[in-house]
């Protein structure tokens, strides 16, 4: 099984080490259940949201850097509806920013959550970097089996 490395904090570490008895017990199971309940979000969103939606969703991550402790609902509605109110994204991609906004209302913090991860990692992985958005956004979803 492939070694990963994370910087965690010493809260995290304590946690770990009660709940699993050790760091890497913990992170063996973590790891493999945070990515099935990534992709399993994924595929319950599939077909929820239209494609200028899901452009106009890209497109407010674009040079946003994700971090963990801002991967809730209130932080994805508020990321775009500055991209709409400031920039008019959701008109450059045809989208009704009332529709999305109450699309997103809908969602959980791990959907929520899921769809930042998913429209961060557009930008920034180096196998998405030469894929249109509209090809990456027929992909919503599809597990990767290999990276």
């Amino acid at each position: 099984m492939a070694q990963v490395a994370a910087r965690i904090s010493s809260e995290h570490e304590q946690w770990l080490k009660e709940c699993f008895r050790t760091k890497s017990a913990g992170a063996e199971f973590l790891v493999p259940w945070a990515v099935d309940t990534f992709f399993r979000s994924l595929r319950q969103l599939r077909g929820l949201f239209s494609t200028p939606e899901l452009l106009t969703l890209l497109g407010s991550h674009k040079d946003m850097r994700l971090m963990p402790e801002q991967t809730r609902l209130p932080y994805l509605m508020l990321r775009v509806q500055d991209a709409c109110d400031l920039n008019r994204l959701h008109m450059k991609y045809g989208a009704d920013q009332e529709m999305i906004e109450k699309k997103l209302r809908q969602l959980s913090d791990t959907q929520a959550t899921a769809l930042m991860i998913w429209a961060s990692a557009y930008w920034v992985s180096k196998q998405w970097k030469e894929t249109d958005m509209r090809e990456y956004i027929r992909d919503i979803g599809d597990e990767v089996t290999e990276v």
